[in-house]
């Protein structure tokens, strides 16, 4: 925590700055009033339980912005003003720091070559641990191209033990067979987590305490990793995770992107998903694997390869002939390290992937949600919650149980995530007319 008290030393009541580049994991308290002479600030990953220390004054948490850099003047009755506030960090920016691949030894000409130099030098910059090292696997594309990237490379470093991959569904979800069929071809010490709606019933309220979000697919999406994330930490001794979040974000996953309606809207969507993934999947990676005190390594997210795969010509990455990510599928295909009925994997929403043949996750949620919620209280939401107001039973759930923890701080997110340019009420891939014809 940073505060400074009343008794704090001359030394520090003269100026302090603080530096935060990571997610909203050190909120901030003020009065609502910047200028205010009688401004404090606290620093914290845990601040609701300390507002009764305020005295009674106004304040206001909200998240610290990545890449932003603010100094303060700290007066002699310890109150602050706000000296200076600036971003040192846009998404796509060319790092200030010396690259693990200098630039001038990319290929001119082979973007493809590029592509792969770049993911593959991403993963061996993050294969310093003290802790074993393993990784998440869904039989995607993202996280099976980090897993072969990662197992090929600990052999290059001589790591001395065998990567462990882990993947979770419902019985035999397309997730759990996908990855099934990854694991035995790079040759991971593979882990199949299988889980129940008892499962999902149980650790649907703690998920929520976890992210510190009401978002519908944030927490939808976070329910399989945290449940994941809780076996690595009670059954094997891997604490380094590396994961693919961040590939959807940069190279334009999404299936609604396929809607997009010219290349420059579509990048300029990419760069917004970027700015804000920490209110949203990055939280959730980050705090579902965190609750276990597991460290997570995310390479797509590498400032190195974000600014690469940025920088090119936007109408190349989007989505070609229905495929999304095709550019990043194709600059593997000429390789053996994914079989190419993984590499071209149509992507799944969570909620199927993850899903037995009987019953999606999905349907588990919304019959938890109208065992506990009736119709009368989804009428009253507008007038109880004028901000990211809930319209369906599950959000407003997740809303009630958000609240008991951080009454009024729903501000935390700006919007619910949904998809662009289509007209759907639930952010789920499974209600997108692309998606549900590529699953015929």
């Amino acid at each position: 925590m940073r505060w400074l008290p009343d008794t704090a030393s001359p030394n520090d009541k003269k100026r302090t700055q603080n530096m935060c580049v990571k997610s909203a994991a050190t909120p901030l308290v003020s009065s609502d009033n910047e200028d205010d002479e009688n401004n404090f600030y606290v620093f914290n990953s845990s601040l609701i339980e300390l507002s009764h220390e305020l005295d009674g004054a106004a304040w206001k948490l909200e998240p610290f912005p990545p890449g932003c850099v603010e100094e303060y003047e700290v007066k002699e009755n310890s109150r602050t003003k706000v000296v200076m506030k600036k971003s040192f960090y846009n998404i796509g920016d060319r790092p200030y720091f010396k690259p693990l691949v200098p630039y001038e030894s990319l290929s001119d000409k082979d973007i493809h070559a590029n592509i792969r130099t770049l993911l593959t030098a991403a993963i061996r910059k993050r294969l310093m641990a003290d802790r074993r090292i393993g990784c998440m696997l869904s039989g995607g594309l993202d996280s099976s191209l980090v897993a072969a990237l990662l197992v090929k490379l600990a052999k290059e470093e001589n790591i001395p033990y065998k990567i462990q991959s882990f993947a979770i569904g419902m019985g035999d979800s397309p997730d759990i067979v996908a990855a099934r069929q990854v694991a035995q071809h790079i040759g991971t010490e593979h882990h199949e987590v299988s889980f129940t709606p008892e499962d999902v019933i149980s650790v649907l309220d703690k998920v929520i305490y976890h992210l510190e979000t009401p978002d519908i697919t944030t927490i939808r999406a976070s329910i399989g990793m945290y449940l994941i994330s809780r076996y690595i930490k009670q059954n094997t001794d891997t604490t380094v995770i590396f994961s693919g979040e961040g590939a959807d974000e940069v190279a334009q996953g999404y299936i609604y992107f396929r809607d997009a309606p010219s290349a420059d809207v579509a990048h300029a969507d990419s760069l917004r998903l970027l700015k804000d993934i920490y209110l949203f999947d990055g939280l959730r990676a980050d705090r579902t694997t965190a609750a276990h005190s597991l460290e997570l390594r995310v390479p797509f997210l590498d400032l190195q390869f974000t600014n690469y795969y940025l920088g090119l010509p936007a109408a190349m990455r989007q989505p070609q002939g229905g495929v999304e990510k095709h550019l990043l599928r194709s600059a593997f295909d000429s390789t053996d390290l994914l079989p190419k009925s993984i590499l071209w994997r149509h992507k799944e929403a969570f909620s199927d992937g993850v899903a037995s043949a009987k019953k999606s996750l999905f349907q588990v949620i919304q019959e938890l949600v109208d065992s506990r919620l009736n119709e009368d209280a989804l009428e009253k939401a507008p007038k109880r919650f004028p901000h990211c107001t809930p319209i369906t039973k599950e959000s407003l759930y997740y809303r009630e149980v958000f609240e008991k923890s951080f009454p009024e701080q729903s501000h935390f997110v700006p919007y619910f995530w949904m998809p662009r340019w289509i007209d759907v009420k639930d952010p789920s891939a499974r209600f997108i007319s692309h998606y549900a014809a590529d699953k015929q």
